[in-house]
Parts: structure tokens; C-alpha cells; sequence
């Protein structure tokens, strides 16, 4: 498939004056939590193979049946005839293009002749879409070949155990039974449950349940025409990712072949000849960091460009290394010297038609770019324009696409062009403009500030509406997961919400977060809760000595990695009123072996009975063990079947502020995993949070301890 520009690559040095707004005199209104159902997630744009036009997804809440629903739509390549293709109960998801353009493909469990998720085709000349596959097992990813004729399946074992096999798509890959997430494990005479069997190191995952030995996920080959399916190799061990090579001849994949694979989760990169039973051929070697993603070949076949990770011990916050390797084996992998001068990670890559040229996106410091990469002589080139985060991005001909928004506008998708030597963007969907037309967002600023030994600490910080300059008003602090990831300039419904509600609303990066560079990320590692507690307490510094913060009116919160940084915050610095703690842990060596991160204890801190590493432990769970030094109110929130921090991490802090009559709360959201996405769930948190941070933050006061109620 031969594309405009370089096997593509662009960024939004966006021009979202373009975006159709009401009249200037049409009185905008704040943001309320309603507006959250309204809101359309845009995602997955696909160009078709002539370039004139564009296949995506849309994701919308249905209130009444309490659940989100997702179906495709088109749109022109010149923004006009959006228009919704699917419409069944059911939803509807990746689409994909037919390298011919004959077929517009996509994943469904609409009823059909097979149970569960299956391929389903669209005939782009007329018709109702017919399902292709009857997949038994879990179909979990596709891809089509070169030539249409035949698609690369992967698919993952049924369980055995269940005399109905689970319908398809039930379990993500990784061998998980489902028992976490709703499945039975198996059942026996009058539908009792039988006992789950776990004897794997690593035996759980979010979302996916327990993990048992005999499940793996292969890849397959399905004839469109005959409707045969093949294993494309025999090996018994989990492969993932397939990619066609440009004559179709090869496919390339990911899998781990390590012994214990387990303890050494680092996939290789292997290449297949595209026939059933082909012999593998190693590409990386079995001691390599493994790589992650779909690999891409060079249009000439000759090359592969793939992600490598970090080793274990940094595993938690390690960057994508691109990297380069023959596709016939003759010369060993190597990593990109212009990437890697970047010091920043890479996703996304796509060769340029010379093959001289890598495309990619860089997270850099609140920003995803676009930038050229020489895999030869010469540094990266940034060929957009910051501010900016950019998402999916496909392309093919002159269409190239990509998903992107900023502080005061959702994901929609926007077409590219090259102006001068950037890429421009203009607004090809408007999926959301009618309602955000509607509506007034507060201003979001980058600000600076540095922590105790020096270092800068980079945020953003969100004020309400109308917020007049020199005003001070009451801040949360809310902190993002991760730790590996960044807060940046995308639309954010959370910050702008509270916001709406008369609060300043300050993300810090701190160490830990990605953007800033291998030793800002690594900083952390078995030191939690020290220099991200400073960087935290950096910012809310600055904008108190800014005139904005009310230095009486604060709040923290986050989820995940920023529900365990909360703990540490309040459990450090008491001048925070109210706190919300969601999926976070305060007792770190009570979670070995009950959530899904054994490998990063075993390699980053080390096993509780190692003297050394019991130490660690019982620093880095200070707010656990000194729970007496809290004096905030605390709301802990969890999914009741989240294998990621399990609930327990806040049950235990829970009974800890219960205990010590410090007024808290904790609240269990019914099978949900470590991600909240029930609509009514979702919902019911926002209110929560403010709801607590009205009672303590806003009024400024010291809560009575629950004795004193």
C-alpha cells in the first residue's frame, strides 16, 4: 500500500479555529456532569486503500442500559458524508480496509453463525455486512494480506474445562480463564464451579482473570475463500502482533520463547514463511529486552523496525528504543543512534518510501510530536509543532489521518498535510463540535518549579472559568497513574469539571512520569514516595506563591499509581483537607503475590525474605506503618475485582484512618476491574469526589474525627 507521505507521519500544529462553533453571541454554559454521557470517544481511523476516504470508530453511552456501545462510521478525506455504517445491538470494532478496497472489515459479537468475537466484511458495493469467521477460541487481533486473500489471525485457546466453550473474545490474550472478571473457570455437575488450578509464577491480570498453564494465543491463517484456518507454526507458546511482509511471502511476530517465560517476559521477534506449519526464524535474541507493539517492514522488504523495552529491574519505567534488523537474519538487531539521542520514547513507527526515514511519535515534556528519524547519519527532526498530542494515525495514497485534540477539544480526526517542512492539520470529524460549542472551559497553563535538590518539575494547571488574576481560590492537586505516563495536553474531562465547580486544578510530572527522559522515569525505582513527594509538594509550592492557591483550601487525589502517591502525600504533609485515594496501596509488601506486578517486586526491590530488600519494604510503605501522622479526610475508592491493586490496598488504609478516628469512607464499585467503565459507576465517582471535596476543601475547615461526629 503506497502512501503520500513516507509510510506516514504528521502532528497537529492544529488549527481547531476551523472547528464549527454557534454564533459568537450564543451564551455558553459550564460543564456539568451530564455532559460526560454526551461526549463521543473517537478512535481507529483507517484510510482507504484509494485515499478518499476514512473508516473510524465511535464510542457513545447508552444512560438507560448503563453501558457504552461502539460502531463505525466514514467520513470523505474532504470532511464531508460523515455518516454511521453500523448499527446492530451489539458493537462493532477495528475496522480495517481490504488492501483491494473491495471489503471494509471489523470485529463483532453480533449473532451470527459462531458464538463470540468474530471477523465480520462489509461489501463496499452494497449490501449487509456477513460474518467471515467462526472462531472457537479467543479472536483477539487480524490482519489482511497484501493481496486480500487470506487475513493473520490471532487467537487464543477456549477452556477445555467448560462444556460450552466461552464465546471468543471473552478474555484478553495471555491465557487468562475469566474467573476474575465473570468466568467460571469450569464447571462441574449442577453448575458448580470447579476449583481453579493455579501453578504459574505470574498467575494473574487485570482483566483477564488467573492465568493457567495450557491456554496460549497463536497465530493463524483463514483462506477468505475456502474459509480454512491453519496454525502458521507449530511452537506451543504464545505468539501476538503478525505482520505481513509487502509480498505477503512472511509474516513477522512477537513471542516469548524463554524457558520460564513467566520470570522473563521479554518477547523475540520471529518471521514465518506465510504458509501453515512454517519453521520460525528467531530475528532478536532470547536474551534481548523484547519488544513491544507491531513491527513494521521497510516497503522494500528488506528490514524490520520494531519497539524494545528496558530490562527488567527498570521495567516499570522504562522507554520504546527503536530499533532496526535485517529481515533475512544476516545482521544482528540495532537500535536507531537519532532515537536514541532523543532520550525520549518512540511509538508508532512507519518507514519513509526511501527507506532512508522512520516517522514516529515522541512524548516529550506534555506533548506527543511527530519527528523524522534517520536510521542512518543525522538527528531526529521534529515535523510538527508543540503543544500537541497525536494518537492513531494510519495512512494510504494522499489520505493521511490522525487522532488528536488539546486542552479545550476531544479526540477528533484530522487530515494532514505538509506546509513547508511541518505537517498541518485540518478537522475531518465532528463528532462532538455541537456539544462543545455549548460550553466554557477553564484556561490550562504550563507552569514550572523546583523540587528540593534542584531539579525541574514541569505541570499544568487548569483555572475555572472567568477566573479573574490574583484571586485566590481553593487547588487539588490531582495526580496521574503510572507511574510511567504524563499528564499533557489533551482534553480532560476531570480537570475541567472541577474547574467548572470553582477549583484550581493543578498535574504535576513528576519523577517517575515519562517525557523527560530515561533518569527522570528511573529516578523512583525502590524509592517510592520520596522524590515524586517532593516534586508534588514543588508545585503545589508554586502555585500557592503564585497568588492562585488558597494555602487553606487544598486537596489531592489520583487513581492507581496516583491513588498510592495520595497515601504518601497525606501520610507527608498534613495541610491538605480532603483527599481521594482510588485503586492505591499503602502497605507494599502485603501485596506480593496478590496482585500482577510479582516480576517488578522480584527485580526492582527484590524478595521480602532478602534482608536488604525487607528494608525497602518497610520504607516505602510509611504510610501504612506511620498511618498516625494522617490528619487528612480520606476517600478510598476500588474496584471489587481489580487484579491490578487489588481493593484490598484501600481496605487496609481505610481500617488504618478508621481506626485512628480520622473521618473517611471507602467505596467498592461491584465487579469492576482496576479501570472503573460501568456509565452509572463512572458517574457516581465524579460525584463523590466533589461532593467530598465540597465538604472539607471549599469551607477551608478541619473535619472532626469520626469520634467527635
Amino acid at each position: 500500500m503506497r502512501t503520500l507521505f513516507p509510510r506516514f507521519f504528521f502532528a497537529l500544529a492544529i488549527t481547531l479555529s476551523s472547528v464549527a462553533l454557534l454564533p459568537a453571541q450564543t451564551a455558553k454554559r459550564s460543564l456539568s456532569l451530564d455532559d460526560l454521557a454526551k461526549m463521543k470517544d473517537v478512535r481507529d481511523p483507517q484510510c482507504a486503500p484509494d485515499g478518499k476516504s476514512v473508516a473510524f470508530t465511535v464510542q457513545t453511552t447508552d444512560v438507560k442500559e448503563d453501558k457504552t456501545v461502539t460502531h463505525i462510521w466514514t467520513v470523505d478525506i474532504g470532511g464531508q458524508n460523515e455518516r454511521q455504517l453500523t448499527s446492530s445491538q451489539d458493537s462493532e470494532s477495528t475496522p480495517k480496509f481490504s488492501p483491494d478496497g473491495r471489503y471494509l472489515s471489523f470485529t463483532s459479537s453480533r449473532p451470527g453463525k459462531a458464538r463470540g468475537n468474530q471477523v465480520w466484511l462489509l461489501d463496499r458495493s452494497g449490501g449487509e455486512a456477513f460474518q467471515l469467521t467462526e472462531v472457537k477460541g479467543r479472536l483477539q487481533g487480524y490482519e489482511w494480506s497484501p493481496d486480500s486473500k487470506r487475513l493473520a489471525l490471532v487467537v487464543g485457546d477456549p477452556d477445555p474445562e467448560t462444556a460450552d466453550a466461552p464465546a471468543a473474545g471473552t478474555a484478553p490474550a495471555g491465557g487468562g480463564t475469566g474467573a476474575a472478571a465473570g468466568g467460571n473457570g469450569g464447571r462441574g455437575n449442577n453448575n458448580v464451579p470447579k476449583p481453579i488450578v493455579i501453578d504459574r509464577y505470574k498467575y494473574k491480570q487485570d482483566g483477564q482473570g488467573y492465568l493457567l498453564s495450557d491456554r496460549h494465543t497463536f497465530i493463524y491463517l483463514f483462506d477468505i475463500e475456502s474459509k480454512k484456518l491453519d496454525r502458521l507454526t507449530n511452537a506451543k507458546v504464545d505468539e501476538s502482533g503478525p505482520s505481513w511482509s509487502p509480498d505477503g511471502s512472511r509474516v513477522a511476530f512477537m513471542s516469548n520463547r524463554n524457558p520460564d517465560p513467566d520470570r522473563e517476559p521479554s518477547s523475540q521477534l520471529f518471521v514465518a514463511d506465510a504458509k501453515p506449519g512454517s519453521t520460525e526464524k528467531a530475528l532478536t535474541p532470547i536474551t534481548s529486552h523484547g519488544g513491544r507493539g507491531r513491527v513494521e517492514w521497510s516497503l522494500d522488504g528488506k528490514r524490520i523496525a520494531f519497539l524494545e523495552g528496558d530490562e527488567k529491574k527498570y521495567g516499570a519505567y522504562g522507554m520504546e528504543h527503536l530499533t532496526i534488523v535485517a529481515a533475512d537474519g544476516s545482521t544482528p538487531p540495532q537500535r536507531v543512534a537519532s532515537s536514541e539521542a532523543l532520550d525520549r520514547g518512540v511509538s508508532q513507527p512507519r518507514w519513509g518510501a526511501d527507506g532512508k526515514n522512520i516517522y514516529a511519535i515522541v512524548t516529550d515534556d506534555m506533548s506527543a510530536y511527530g519527528a523524522r528519524i534517520p536510521v542512518g547519519a543525522g538527528g531526529a527532526v521534529a515535523i510538527t509543532d508543540k503543544p500537541i498530542v497525536l494518537g492513531q494515525r494510519h495512512s494510504a495514497e494522499s489520505c493521511a489521518v490522525a487522532i488528536s485534540g488539546d486542552d479545550q477539544h476531544p479526540n477528533e480526526i484530522y487530515s494532514a498535510s505538509v506546509v513547508g517542512s511541518k505537517m498541518k492539520f485540518q478537522p475531518l470529524t465532528h463528532q462532538n463540535d455541537a456539544l462543545f460549542s455549548e460550553l466554557q472551559f477553564g484556561k490550562t497553563e504550563e507552569i514550572s518549579a523546583k523540587s528540593k535538590d534542584g531539579t525541574d518539575v514541569h505541570a499544568l494547571l487548569t483555572t475555572p472559568p472567568g477566573y479573574v488574576a490574583g484571586t485566590k481560590i481553593p487547588m487539588l492537586l490531582r495526580i496521574h497513574g503510572g507511574p510511567n505516563g504524563q499528564d499533557q495536553h489533551t482534553f480532560s474531562f476531570e480537570r475541567q469539571w472541577f474547574a467548572a465547580n470553582g477549583y484550581a486544578v493543578l498535574n504535576v510530572n513528576y519523577r517517575g512520569s515519562s517525557g523527560r527522559g530515561a533518569k527522570f522515569s528511573k529516578a523512583i525505582a525502590a524509592d517510592w514516595g520520596h522524590y515524586e513527594v517532593d516534586d508534588l509538594e514543588a508545585g503545589v509550592d508554586a502555585v500557592i506563591k503564585m497568588g492562585i492557591a488558597d494555602p487553606a483550601r487544598l486537596g489531592v487525589g489520583g487513581w492507581s499509581y496516583g491513588g498510592i502517591l495520595t497515601d504518601y502525600m497525606i501520610a507527608s504533609d498534613t495541610r491538605f483537607k480532603a483527599a481521594t485515594s482510588g485503586a492505591g496501596t499503602a502497605f507494599t509488601v502485603a501485596f506480593y503475590g496478590t496482585d500482577q506486578y510479582i516480576i517488578q517486586y522480584d527485580y526492582e526491590i527484590g524478595p521480602p525474605w532478602d534482608p536488604k530488600a525487607w528494608e525497602t519494604y518497610q520504607k516505602i510503605s510509611y504510610p501504612f506503618l506511620h498511618a498516625d501522622r494522617i490528619k487528612t479526610p480520606t476517600l478510598f475508592l476500588g474496584g471489587e475485582r481489580d487484579f491490578n491493586v487489588p481493593v484490598q490496598g484501600g481496605q487496609q488504609m481505610y481500617q488504618a484512618l478508621r481506626s485512628l478516628n480520622i473521618d473517611t469512607q471507602l467505596i467498592i464499585y461491584p465487579n469492576e476491574n482496576h479501570g472503573i467503565s460501568r456509565p452509572s459507576y463512572v458517574k457516581d465517582r465524579y460525584e463523590r469526589y466533589l461532593a467530598w471535596y465540597a465538604k472539607y476543601v471549599k469551607s477551608g475547615s478541619t473535619a472532626p474525627t469520626a469520634g467527635e461526629k
